[in-house]
């Protein structure tokens, strides 16, 4: 697609990085911003879009989503999900290493960086393994990662059960100035358990994945943080207990952030309903207490940024009983509605809630994104904050249409989304 001048007109642009809200026009040209509010001179607009009563913001930054190509291409495709994040109005996506083969060579890396290339609906950036094959047990070639673009490393969901492995990799990303991403998760506690350990784990007779299972690997993970020193991100927190340590290690000056799912700062181990499947998530939905403790964080931004997770499925994955079943939400296009629900119930205000979906988990990143400032590229969401509608499993974008919240009525609607100042989703500008 030719990258157009564009302009447009009339929307109420929101940058937090950049303490902007005002109604006023944005000027794009060669795929970045030339200018906002009044037209350079000599400027010529190819075509415009008529972002009236309309919200404005720098496209989304999503820092959690499990690619399933190169290896699971069943479920889908890089093609098929960065679609659905461009309808979601996300232009970055931050993927996580476990795919098949493991993100721990460059050639990996490449291959996924090249097939989003070809996509051109989102950007995709890369974590590479903190250990060969996800094993735990050889450090990856991380110099080589970095090299190639990984911007930051990860074990993702898998274990190093021996600490002085952990320490040693957490040494080596160091010195390559990697961030190191981190799934607080003791695999002991949880013994395979697939919900909260609490009154419906008792109820059903289903074995719990206790709150220490997170507090203790939490506990773990801090303590060589500040004996080396190194910049880390506890990914996807749970419990309320993790949030109030990680606020102490912040007060105490580690340089450490973390994120937390959307959906699990709406839902409970209540929401697990009759065995839904739809509901069974890696960690487990919690208490509404912990549910409370993590929506505190997000306000007072000890949890620096607001991801999906993302894990589209087959309809099979989430057939077998509920203990079989893979965990895992499809959640890009759930993942503005539901912070905007935040919005609607006076956790966050909107300017608030924006910045943790972009300039902030892009910080986190070290990338340069969420931002509308002039000479930014023109990655950019436009959404409707009025409309209303009701979310459907067949009329989803992405190929996995597992999600519990199937029926639920949002307020909000993406209407375009451009990637450096192209139309990926919506109508096309007006000559």
């Amino acid at each position: 697609m030719k990258k157009l001048k564009l302009r447009i007109r009339n929307g109420r642009v929101m940058d937090p990085a950049n303490n902007i809200d005002s109604i006023q026009d944005i000027y794009i040209a060669k795929g970045k911003i030339v200018a906002l509010g009044k037209a350079p001179d000599g400027f010529v607009v190819d075509g415009e879009i008529d972002a009236t009563n309309r919200i404005v913001c720098p496209g989304l930054v999503d820092l959690r989503v499990h690619l399933t190509e190169p290896g699971e291409e069943h479920k889908a495709t890089i093609a098929s999900e960065t679609a659905a994040a461009a309808s979601a109005g996300i232009t970055s996506l931050c993927c996580l290493p476990d795919t098949t083969p493991v993100i721990d060579t460059p050639a990996v890396a490449t291959l996924i960086h090249e097939r989003a290339r070809q996509a051109g609906k989102a950007k995709i950036y890369t974590l590479g393994a903190l250990t060969r094959g996800l094993a735990g047990d050889q450090l990856s070639e991380m110099s080589a990662l970095k090299e190639i673009g990984c911007v930051g490393v990860s074990n993702a969901l898998l274990p190093i059960s021996n600490t002085l492995i952990m320490r040693r990799a957490m040494e080596y990303a160091a010195t390559h100035d990697l961030t190191v991403f981190i799934h607080a998760e003791d695999p002991w506690l949880r013994n395979n358990a697939c919900v909260h350990e609490g009154v419906i784990s008792t109820r059903y007779g289903l074995y719990g994945n206790p709150a220490a299972a997170e507090s203790v690997a939490f506990a773990q993970h801090v303590a060589l943080i500040e004996e080396l020193g190194i910049q880390a991100h506890f990914c996807h927190l749970s419990t309320a207990r993790a949030v109030r340590m990680l606020g102490r290690a912040q007060y105490d000056g580690l340089a450490v952030t973390a994120d937390v799912t959307a959906h699990h700062l709406h839902l409970t181990e209540m929401d697990f309903g009759l065995f839904n499947s739809m509901s069974h998530v890696r960690p487990p939905l919690r208490t509404q207490r912990d549910r409370d403790g993590l929506r505190a964080g997000v306000v007072n931004s000890t949890i620096s940024a607001v991801c999906s997770d993302h894990y589209p499925h087959e309809s099979d994955a989430k057939l077998a009983p509920y203990s079989e079943t893979e965990p895992g939400i499809s959640a890009l296009e759930t993942l503005l509605p539901l912070s905007l629900r935040l919005v609607e119930d006076e956790v966050l205000s909107l300017n608030e809630m924006l910045a943790r979906l972009t300039f902030m988990p892009a910080d986190i990143l070290g990338i340069k994104a969420g931002r509308l400032a002039v000479g930014d590229a023109a990655d950019i969401c436009i959404f409707d904050p009025a409309e209303t509608w009701m979310l459907s499993a067949d009329r989803m974008v992405s190929r996995g249409r597992n999600t519990p919240f199937t029926g639920w009525e949002f307020t909000g609607k993406v209407t375009h989304t451009l990637l450096d100042g192209k139309i990926v989703f919506g109508p096309k500008a007006v000559s």
